[in-house]
């Protein structure tokens, strides 16, 4: 699956305008913007550089306006709408075609016979955007003028009001140096052919339709600092680099093969790995052993060559991978929950973890992020977000300490590494052993029915922790499924652990029977699924939520046969999307099936009716457990495909309107989504190649 367009999409402002690229460098640092050109949201620019990696994103290059002079024509090649809602000038009629290379974006622009090609991407390691033009077709030179756009802000904001700022803006060789005041971090924007001129001229009232459809400022200024221009021969190029590097290294047809060359390595590593794993699937079994079954209704195609869309994510997995220097771990990794706002947040690592690293190959990275975890490890729990230059991290995540779990015992059964396996298991024993007697918020375990609780009035603690104020959307204060289905998987996952490491498993086994026990409190007959949250003091919340399939996907379920499916049928019939799993039942009074507006009217909907995009996964391995028919759990993981060629251009969204047609909404690129998708994909694979469904310890 190629993602590109013609002039369908191109020409078409709204259409292009609503698709947006991104890429990245493994520091935290990004380039991102719209199909069109356009600005729309205050995160887009050319150089967002994480000034302390991963975090302090702070906007230096916005934009390149460029115009073409070709047989004495002048064609815009650049798009802008402004705060009275003009669009001026329109570029984008120019643009004939639009391709993702990679991670690569490529742009061909039409100008009578001539046919210039851009390409924008990031030198890995490095906070260094390259911007590279290819006069690909023309039969005399064509004359490039572009004028570059600056700002100094953090990638959260905006810049209004600009007239007193007063940029230092100095001609160097091949390009300028900017510095937004003294203790700034410069901006160095070199080109490599070509003359440039400096000016010092803010442009205002750019308009930002998605932070007004969030209900945020809706226009910004930009500085126009300086204009480069260069005559192209046919076959020629001009390549100009952003960057914070003194000393760059900016050869832009070098860099261009850096990238490529990086890229192709992560497929070609991910692509051994599976072939190796097709080869152990097929030949691995004496002649006389029976393979598990599949059934006989199974269609699911088997092939050493991935689908074009799984080789995308694979590339899409890469950006959410930085770097993390700790004191403990100076060169450690992280994991960027999604672009293009948030940062490092443990429960979202937790999950993806498994996803991004393992499923890609990278267990390397996996084996880093698992340890760099073991440090933060307090009272055991884990926190909610990584703690950054003397902060001190907030531990208000009731369920990350379980897919903590998950993630080592997903490791574990890819790598076999009995090392890590040995070093890490005296903190699981101290997590299971903090909520045996108690933790933070009330977190404990009832030794009547073998339960977690946990909650208190003003705190979120599970992944529906959607905060106004002092308002928590949905409190969930009680025994909600999703972390005792973990919980129960926890306890399973230490006996298996405990007895390879030859060590006592008696206890939690014990603690394990005595929580399968107690689960069935959450079956509710009547309605044939689970109750989302038990709450002895207030009564039980039937409401019909996602969080129930955890306790069919994880690898060991405390659910009857008869239960899991009945589970899997209500998902299916209630919740289920094309791109995921409504949050909320739509039969019930509070759903809400539109996201969108400020901050209250967006936040009163994440939780109570929007689909999530990574719950898609773990449905898939439902239905694959109760069904055993990896063709139908593969369809259902299918129309996400079509999804990397909307929002964000190569990638997946956070999450979707719960009322057709399920708008892609949130984040254009979030970490679970991509990583569960990836997992489930996996999974499905490995069940068809006749391994069963993946509960190795």
């Amino acid at each position: 699956m190629t993602i590109e367009w013609g002039r369908e999409i191109c020409s078409n402002l709204e259409a292009a305008a609503a698709r947006e690229w991104l890429v990245t460098n493994g520091t935290g640092s990004y380039a991102s913007g719209t199909v069109a050109g356009m600005l729309t949201r205050c995160y887009h620019g050319l150089l967002v550089a994480a000034l302390k990696p991963p975090l302090e994103r702070t906007l230096m290059l916005t934009k390149l306006d460029e115009t073409a002079l070709y047989d004495k024509c002048c064609y815009p090649l650049f798009t802008n709408r402004w705060s009275d809602g003009t669009v001026d000038p329109q570029g984008y009629f120019h643009l004939e075609h639009f391709q993702l290379q990679g991670t690569i974006p490529l742009w061909r622009f039409a100008c009578a016979d001539a046919l210039v090609e851009k390409r924008v991407w990031m030198q890995p390691g490095v906070d260094a955007t390259y911007i590279r033009y290819n006069l690909h077709r023309a039969t005399q030179p064509l004359t490039l003028t572009i004028r570059a756009l600056v700002n100094y802000r953090n990638h959260h904001g905006n810049t209004l009001n600009s007239d007193s700022w007063q940029m230092k803006i100095n001609a160097v060789e091949q390009g300028i140096w900017v510095s937004a005041f003294p203790d700034a971090v410069p901006l160095h924007l070199l080109a490599d052919r070509g003359n440039v001129s400096v000016t010092h001229q803010w442009y205002y009232g750019f308009d930002l339709a998605q932070e007004r459809y969030r209900g945020l400022s809706d226009r910004e200024d930009h500085l126009h600092a300086a204009t480069f221009q260069a005559t192209l021969q046919p076959g020629e190029s001009l390549t100009l680099v952003a960057t914070t590097e003194s000393n760059p290294h900016w050869n832009g047809k070098a860099g261009l093969e850096v990238r490529r060359t990086y890229e192709q390595k992560l497929l070609e590593r991910w692509q051994d790995t599976r072939n190796q794993r097709f080869s152990v699937a097929n030949h691995s079994f004496a002649p006389n052993s029976p393979r598990p079954r599949v059934p006989a209704s199974s269609s699911f195609p088997l092939s050493p060559s991935a689908p074009q869309w799984i080789q995308h994510l694979i590339l899409a997995a890469d950006q959410f991978i930085v770097n993390r220097s700790l004191p403990e771990i100076p060169d450690g990794k992280t994991i960027i929950a999604g672009y293009h706002w948030f940062t490092d947040w443990g429960r979202d690592i937790a999950i993806s973890l498994p996803g991004l690293t393992i499923s890609t190959a990278r267990s390397e990275v996996a084996s880093t992020i698992l340890r760099t975890f073991a440090h933060y490890v307090n009272q055991g729990m884990l926190p909610n977000c990584f703690p950054d230059g003397g902060e001190q991290p907030a531990y208000n995540a009731i369920d990350a300490p379980f897919w903590y779990f998950e993630a080592i015992r997903a490791y574990y059964a890819a790598t076999g590494d009995y090392d890590l396996l040995r070093e890490l298991f005296p903190v699981l024993a101290e997590i299971i052993a903090w909520h045996h007697r108690g933790t933070r918020h009330h977190i404990h375990l009832d030794h009547e029915d073998g339960l977690l609780y946990g909650g208190e009035e003003g705190v979120q603690l599970t992944w529906m922790d959607a905060k106004v104020d002092d308002w928590v959307v949905t409190p969930r204060v009680g025994k909600p499924i999703e972390v005792n289905a973990l919980w129960y998987n926890a306890l399973r996952t230490m006996t298996a652990f405990a007895q390879r490491l030859g060590l006592e498993y008696q206890d939690y086994e014990r603690m394990a029977q005595q929580t399968e026990k107690g689960f069935q409190r959450f079956w509710n007959e009547a309605l044939g699924y689970c109750y989302d949250v038990l709450n002895d003091s207030h009564g039980h919340d039937a409401s019909l939520r996602p969080n129930q399939i955890f306790a069919v996907s994880l690898p060991q379920t405390p659910l009857t046969p008869t239960q899991q499916r009945s589970v899997v049928e209500v998902c299916s019939r209630t919740l289920l999307t094309s791109h995921g799993l409504r949050s909320l039942s739509p039969n019930h009074p509070q759903y809400q099936g539109h996201y969108g507006g400020d901050r209250l009217q967006r936040d009163s909907a994440y939780h109570q009716g929007t689909v999530w995009g990574w719950l898609i996964g773990p449905f898939a391995l439902a239905h694959l457990r109760v069904f055993e028919n990896p063709t139908q759990a593969h369809s259902f993981l299918e129309p996400m495909a079509n999804q990397l060629n909307a929002h964000g251009v190569g990638s997946l969204s956070e999450i979707f309107d719960g009322d057709a047609p399920m708008t892609p909404r949130g984040c254009i690129a979030q970490a679970w989504t991509v990583a569960e998708v990836l997992r489930a994909w996996q999974a499905i694979e490995r069940f068809a190649r006749g391994r069963g469904v993946n509960t190795k310890f």
